[in-house]
C-alpha cells in the first residue's frame, strides 16, 4: 500500500524501480529484527564493562568488588550471545549499529537497572530457568520495546521502520517466551517460503497494472461519493482488496476484508473503515451472485 501510494505521489510509472523499493523495504524489516534482538546481547556486554570498571576503582565498595552477576549470567542472554545463527546474520547483514551508537545502549541499560522487573529479578533469593526466561521476556516487553530513546533512534535511522517496530517486537517477544534449554534459538525468516515472497510482488504488480479495471469494479458502488474526492489511501486499499478477491482464490473473502479494514483504521480517515467495509461487502455479494470468483479450499467464503 505504501509503495503504491509513493508511486502515485511521485508520478512515477517505473514499475521495476518501485518493485525494487518494495523488496528493499521488506528486506529492511529483517535488519530491524536483528538490531532489536542484538540490543539484548549489547546490553549484557555493557553491563560486563561496567562491572569490570567498578571492580578496578581505587576506592571500590564491597558491592562493586563482589557484584551481583545474575543479570550477565542469565542463560537466555548467554544463549543469544553464543548463538551462531545470530552472529552470522548480524555479520552477513552488516548490522553494527550499537558499536557506533553505544550511547543508546548505555541509556537503555540505565533504564533497565531502574526498572521494577530488574529489581525484583536481582533481589530474588533463588531463580529457576522459567524465572530467567520470563524475566528477559518481561524486560523486553516492559522496558526495551516501549523505550522512547530507542524508538527515537530507530525512527531517525530509518523512517519506514515506524510501522514495522510493533511487528518485529511482537515476533521477538513470542520467541523469548518460547525460549528453550533443549533447542537452539533460531533466527526468524523474513518470508515463510518463496510463495510468501511472490505474494507481495504479485499483489503489487497486479494492482498497479490493473488500476483502471479495479476502479471500475467499485465505481458504481460509490453513488453517494464523488470518486475523485475519496481519500487516495482508500482507493488504493479498495484496489488492493479487489485484486486479492480476483487473483488469490486461496484467500478467504473475510480474511481479505479484515486485513484491509485494519489498514484503513491505521492509515486513513476515521470513517474510512466503514466506507470500505460497505463497498467490499457489496462486491463480495455481487461476485458470488455472478460466480465471478471461485474460492478454493475449506472455509474460504
Amino acid at each position: 500500500m505504501q509503495t503504491i501510494y509513493a508511486m502515485h505521489q511521485s508520478g512515477s510509472d517505473n514499475l521495476e524501480k518501485q518493485e525494487k523499493f518494495l523488496l528493499y523495504s521488506l528486506e529492511s524489516i529483517l535488519d530491524l529484527y536483528l538490531i532489536m534482538l542484538s540490543t539484548l546481547t549489547e546490553i549484557r556486554k555493557k553491563e560486563i564493562e561496567y562491572i569490570e570498571l567498578a571492580r578496578k576503582k581505587h576506592l571500590s565498595t564491597s558491592e562493586e568488588r563482589n557484584p551481583n552477576l545474575r543479570f550477565i549470567n542469565n542463560p537466555v542472554l548467554l544463549a543469544l550471545e553464543e548463538n551462531n545463527s545470530l552472529s552470522i546474520a548480524l555479520e552477513k547483514r552488516k548490522i553494527s549499529n550499537w558499536q557506533s551508537n553505544d550511547d543508546t545502549i548505555l541509556l537503555l541499560l540505565q533504564d533497565i537497572k531502574q526498572s521494577e522487573c530488574y529489581e525484583n529479578y536481582m533481589t530474588k533469593v533463588e531463580v529457576n530457568y522459567n524465572d530467567e526466561r520470563y524475566f528477559i521476556a518481561d524486560l523486553f516487553m516492559d522496558v526495551i520495546a516501549p523505550n522512547e530513546k530507542l524508538y527515537s533512534y530507530l525512527e531517525d535511522y530509518k523512517l519506514t521502520w515506524v510501522d514495522d517496530i510493533p511487528v518485529v517486537n511482537t515476533q521477538i517477544l513470542k520467541q523469548l517466551k518460547q525460549f528453550s534449554q533443549e533447542s537452539d534459538f533460531k533466527i526468524s525468516e523474513l518470508y515463510k517460503d518463496d510463495e510468501d515472497k511472490d505474494f507481495a510482488i504479485t499483489l503489487f504488480r497486479k494492482t498497479v497494472l490493473n488500476e483502471d479495471n479495479l476502479t471500475k469494479e467499485f465505481a458504481d458502488k460509490t453513488i453517494n461519493w464523488d470518486i475523485d474526492r475519496i481519500a487516495e489511501v482508500d482507493t488504493i486499499i479498495l484496489k488492493m482488496a479487489i485484486c486479492e478477491f480476483l487473483n488469490f482464490p486461496s484467500i478467504p473473502f473475510k480474511v481479505t476484508i479484515n486485513e484491509y479494514l485494519e489498514l484503513a483504521k491505521e492509515y486513513s480517515t476515521p470513517k474510512s473503515s466503514n466506507f470500505i467495509n460497505g463497498i467490499l461487502d457489496n462486491l463480495v455479494k455481487d461476485f458470488q451472485a455472478k460466480n465471478k470468483v471461485n474460492k478454493v479450499g475449506r472455509g474460504l467464503m
